[in-house]
């Protein structure tokens, strides 16, 4: 059996969030709007808390869950966590006409490592691939993708993780 190269696993994972190069480039300097039933700001602790049917938008950028929890480090960083079941994201891929979503219970931003991490029930998918695992880590710094079963904890049905890549289209042949 061919295991798909890994270079699409991680170019599928790679296109998730505005910190992947695959993203469209303009949502990073869009404005962010949040909804959400209700907020909890701590300005001490740099914190704020958005709770039931949140709502995050940055241009083609869509994050949906329960519950985010957005903090800035002393440096300025952003990380994030959102909560839900599930909590997905969609965004449009950067010059396509072809959009990055995924999901799982949490999501998980690091914005100083440049790191996405999605757990339990994880999947991503581009286009009509799709990989499936009980954990999904991108860091777009490092250029690194790993996928993880839970093995017999596992959420998904087979307990192993799970891609399906389709046949790419090659490029037709210049005519003589």
């Amino acid at each position: 059996m061919r295991h798909p190269p890994y270079s699409l696993v991680l170019a599928i994972l790679a296109g998730m969030l505005s910190v992947s190069a695959f993203a469209e480039k303009a949502d990073r300097d869009k404005p962010i709007e949040l909804e959400a039933d209700a907020v909890q700001v701590n300005d001490a602790k740099k914190t704020s808390t958005y709770t039931g049917n949140v709502i995050l938008t940055q241009g083609t950028l869509v994050i949906r869950g329960d519950k985010l929890i957005v903090r800035e480090d002393k440096e300025g960083f952003q990380h994030s966590t959102s909560y839900g079941n599930p909590t997905t994201f969609r965004q449009k891929r950067d010059g396509k006409n072809e959009y990055m979503e995924g999901g799982g219970q949490r999501i998980e931003y690091d914005g100083r490592m440049d790191k996405v991490q999605l757990f339990t029930n994880a999947w991503v998918k581009r286009g009509d691939d799709i990989v499936h695992g009980d954990y999904i880590m991108y860091d777009a710094n490092a250029e690194y993708a790993e996928v993880i079963s839970g093995g017999s904890q596992a959420t998904t049905p087979t307990g192993r993780v799970r891609a399906i890549i389709q046949p790419r289209k090659k490029p037709e042949a210049e005519a003589p």
